[in-house]
């Protein structure tokens, strides 16, 4: 546990904690969404990004998700390959493409969504009543948007 006797928090207990409790949140998710959809993860997140985001680059997408930018690159030619996903020309800038979801992708990521949201719930809801929930919340949305506004952890590939 993350928690000395004294009140003071151990990091490397905390960190463990945090990354188990993603791996695990993780794969419990992508087995539902690859249960239910045909999609892991990772493709759900690339997938909503899109969604939420038109006209985002595959930069973009590695900047948002921490990932190098041939990664992610990857990650989209296979979307693109299943018929989710296509590149458009970029009229500010021919060396990149704008990417958007076609019909099938959008059908996809909606209907992903619920199972991505029901699971979390059932994942962390029985876990964390209300007040703990928003303090974890919080607490994670402070540092991540230090870690960000600081560039910590960003790929240089």
């Amino acid at each position: 546990m993350a928690y000395t006797s004294g009140g003071m928090v151990d990091l490397p207990g905390f960190f463990a904690d945090l990354v188990r409790c993603e791996t695990r949140l993780y794969n419990a998710l992508n087995d539902r969404l690859r249960e239910g959809h045909g999609i892991v993860t990772s493709q759900f997140e690339f997938l909503r990004f899109l969604r939420d985001r038109p006209g985002a680059r595959v930069a973009d997408l590695a900047a948002e998700f921490a990932v190098g930018v041939g990664a992610t690159s990857k990650g989209i030619d296979r979307l693109e390959k299943q018929g989710w996903v296509v590149r458009q020309p970029n009229p500010s800038d021919r060396r990149s493409s704008i990417l958007a979801l076609t019909p099938d992708g959008s059908k996809l990521v909606d209907e992903a969504e619920t199972t991505f949201t029901e699971g979390l719930a059932a994942l962390i809801g029985g876990t964390l009543d209300g007040s703990s929930a928003s303090s974890a919340a919080r607490a994670m949305a402070q540092l991540r948007s230090v870690l960000e506004l600081n560039q910590i952890g960003t790929p240089t590939g």
